[in-house]
């Protein structure tokens, strides 16, 4: 019996469409298997042309640690100098702000032959205050500096807080400014308050060092340790992080991008240069350099927004707090009536991730990345506005970590 060739076609066309349907309930399937995100899902394809860069070997992902050691020895004891006087101060604003004001309380009282009062730590409202044990290790902060200054956790009960004299000194305050402005004050008073006040978020090494470098460098990297706690909540985000970056290795991104710092003053474009990005511009640039969806990203922004929906859109692991802590935690590190907790969280989350990427210049930034340098953690990569379709990751590197003019540089080798 002939063969009729009508029916073998036939036949082979309805094989290739069964075949078809089922590569495409295949596909349909797993693209649809996706975790819960926060905010509405949009077609990605329908934000923005941006191609999909998802070839081997186009994430700019880096596995190299560039370990450092401590420059810095520790101070011999200066004993035959000590005084009776007292230096008091306050933690303000962050812990971006704490290793700052840290740095130049000890290098003040140390060169006055003062003792150093463990501070208390405050927050931007009337009221918000917390002891220094809240958050960091009293005894590690205390162990680390002895023989440096002498430390105690109260000022005696016959100060009167409300006599002392308040000192403003600039952050980086040196010996000079110290001799001029600060020890006839100290002299006469017995006991002073410092304040410390920031003309630069600038922390890049000085043109001159001096003997004193060492002390800073210890007082900045080598006394605030957190309490167990906070750092367990800590460990347990950044090993969330990384479990839900099993496609890209472990490694994930955190962004410093916090919505309402995008509309101050200090956040505007001026000589051609930008100091902050919103979430749009961020998905944009992290696309541009390589980046897939396949990227997690943590934010620091305290709770989702709407405006946040086009870096979710282009990148949909990405987190806030709320997101990725232990449930158990939430009720005191989120709902607490201050961000004290957030911020802390947030400045240990950034300088332990794979990538670093501040969407907001400042003092965050720069003392992250000290941080980071210090653990050896190179990948910070500096926004910006690329035209072109692609572009090389490695031409976005912080200038701090290409030119090697970071403070921590002079602390680290």
């Amino acid at each position: 019996m002939g063969v009729d060739l009508r029916q073998v076609l036939a036949g082979i066309l309805t094989l290739t469409m069964f075949v078809m349907l089922g590569h495409m309930i295949k596909r349909d399937h797993f693209d649809s298997v996706q975790e819960k995100f926060p905010g509405p899902t949009k077609d990605v394809a329908k934000v923005t042309p941006v191609r999909s860069l998802n070839k081997k070997g186009a994430i700019p992902w880096k596995n190299d640690v560039q370990e450092l050691k401590q420059c810095w020895s520790k101070p011999e004891s200066d004993e035959g100098r000590q005084s009776k006087g007292y230096v008091t101060f306050s933690l303000t604003d962050g812990p971006e702000y704490h290793v700052s004001q840290i740095a130049d309380a000890v290098v003040v009282a140390r060169y006055l032959g003062a003792t150093l009062v463990v501070p208390d730590i405050r927050g931007k409202e009337l009221g918000d205050k917390w002891s220094f044990g809240d958050i960091y290790d009293v005894k590690k902060f205390i162990e680390s500096l002895d023989g440096v200054v002498k430390v105690v956790k109260t000022l005696p009960s016959e100060i009167s807080p409300r006599k002392l004299s308040t000192v403003k000194v600039p952050n980086r305050v040196t010996e000079d400014y110290i001799s001029e402005h600060v020890e006839k004050v100290f002299k006469k008073s017995g006991s002073i308050r410092l304040a410390t006040y920031f003309p630069s978020v600038n922390m890049k090494k000085s043109t001159t060092s001096s003997d004193g470098d060492s002390v800073p460098c210890l007082a900045m990297f080598g006394t605030l340790e957190l309490q167990p706690e906070i750092n367990e909540v800590i460990e347990s985000m950044v090993e969330r992080l990384k479990t839900l970056s099993r496609k890209s290795n472990g490694q994930f991104i955190a962004v410093d991008l916090r919505i309402e710092m995008l509309g101050e003053n200090g956040c505007q474009e001026a000589s051609g240069s930008k100091s902050c990005y919103t979430a749009q511009e961020i998905a944009l640039f992290l696309r541009k350099i390589g980046f897939n969806k396949d990227a997690t990203i943590y934010l620091t922004q305290p709770r989702w927004e709407n405006s946040l929906d086009d870096l979710k859109d282009l990148f949909p692991k990405t987190y806030t707090k709320e997101s990725i802590m232990p449930a158990d935690k939430k009720a005191k590190f989120l709902n607490a009536e201050s961000s004290e907790y957030e911020k802390v969280i947030d400045f240990y989350v950034c300088s332990q991730s794979d990538i670093f990427v501040p969407a907001i210049s400042g003092l965050f930034y720069s003392n992250v990345a000290g941080k980071r340098i210090g653990l050896g953690k190179n990948q910070i990569l500096v926004p910006a506005t690329i035209r072109e379709s692609t572009a090389s990751a490695s031409n976005f590197i912080s200038s701090y970590i290409q030119k090697k003019n970071h403070l921590a540089y002079s602390c680290f080798c």
